[in-house]
């Protein structure tokens, strides 16, 4: 689909843990649309944010935010509700992918591999270890691997975890604990219904956390994947599969840990990242990239997928009311019948 020129409202910032990365990822989408000659209004979003949508007027929304409330549903119900045509997934693939718990209870069930484990209070934590060690524990609903500690025998978090060691637990009232899976980080991008690549992330010191995703030089991204190619596959698969499953759109990102002892039976999804990163060290572009997409051609290629899906939405909407207008005919019709029979 080739893009006319359109005006584009990029949305960034927001007032979540992941608000600079936003920044970053939104600035860079804008500098790309400019520079392929879009119409381009920069919204760092406030709790505003309806009123200057509704000011500004665009043809589509590009949703580059990150964490909530533009990952979790909220921006999408409002966006919804406003009649706005807008970038990645819809309100309820955000709301489900957001919650690592639900997450679960969506996939597994369809035969997606996944870590066990349960949702605990940070009071239990800290009377006793809710899992064998070693074990993770992580927000349920935050991404960009913020807020994850791995609690280890010879760790300093204590044993229990105690309430004064730095964690999550001094931030978030229920965590999820899942075992910790030893190995490899990989993970897939989704663009449209095509998965793209597999990416290993060996970070040069401790695991793939927040600081090792966003700052340079931290993490050294493979791309692609030194692995075998049934693990590839399986990663490629899991992550489409993933992606239809949660009814997302546009683009995913799905991150895997892999246990290289075990094969393809050690690779587990973590989760799914409806709203991927869009900065200079982020993993869709860098895959699209690989495949012979630069980064301007990926922008257009998700809000081109958005258009379409627009365009489709609005075709079963007239749809509906034709068949609407066809059922009250046909009861006018009957109706003229039954008074003719009557008489």
């Amino acid at each position: 689909m080739t893009l006319p020129k359109l005006h584009i409202a990029v949305l960034m910032g927001g007032w979540s843990n992941e608000r600079a990365v936003s920044l970053m990822s939104g600035n860079s989408v804008a500098d790309a649309l400019e520079a392929r000659g879009h119409r381009v209004t920069r919204i760092d979003m406030g709790r505003d944010v309806a009123q200057v949508l509704a000011a500004v007027a665009p043809d589509v929304v590009f949703n580059a935010l990150h964490g909530t409330p533009g990952e979790d549903g909220s921006v999408q119900g409002l966006m919804d509700l406003m009649g706005l045509t807008y970038t990645h997934s819809g309100l309820a693939a955000s709301v489900i992918a957001i919650d690592k718990q639900l997450t679960k209870q969506t996939l597994v069930q369809h035969g997606i591999p996944m870590p066990g484990g349960r949702v605990v209070t940070t009071a239990e934590i800290h009377d006793h270890d809710p899992l064998p060690r070693p074990y993770v524990l992580k927000p349920v609903n935050e991404g960009s691997s913020v807020g994850v500690a791995i609690i280890t025998d010879d760790g300093n978090f204590g044993n229990p975890v105690a309430r004064d060691a730095p964690g999550p637990w001094q931030q978030f009232d229920h965590l999820l604990a899942e075992p910790f899976i030893r190995g490899r980080e990989l993970t897939t991008a989704v663009l449209g219904d095509r998965a793209l690549l597999v990416t290993e992330l060996r970070p040069k010191s401790g695991f793939y956390d927040f600081d090792a995703k966003y700052t340079d030089g931290m993490t050294d991204h493979i791309c692609p994947a030194d692995i075998p190619a049934d693990v590839a596959e399986a990663c490629k698969d899991i992550a489409l599969r993933a992606h239809r499953l949660l009814g997302a759109r546009g683009t995913s990102r799905s991150d895997f840990r892999w246990d290289d002892e075990r094969g393809v039976d050690g690779l587990f999804l973590l989760e799914v990242n409806t709203q991927p990163g869009m900065t200079s060290l982020s993993l869709v572009p860098e895959q699209a990239r690989a495949l012979g997409m630069d980064y301007g051609e990926l922008v257009e290629a998700i809000i081109a997928e958005s258009l379409n899906d627009a365009a489709i939405i609005a075709e079963s909407l007239n749809d509906a009311a034709i068949i609407a207008e066809s059922l009250n005919d046909a009861a006018i019709i009957a109706e003229a019948l039954a008074r003719t029979e009557a008489d």
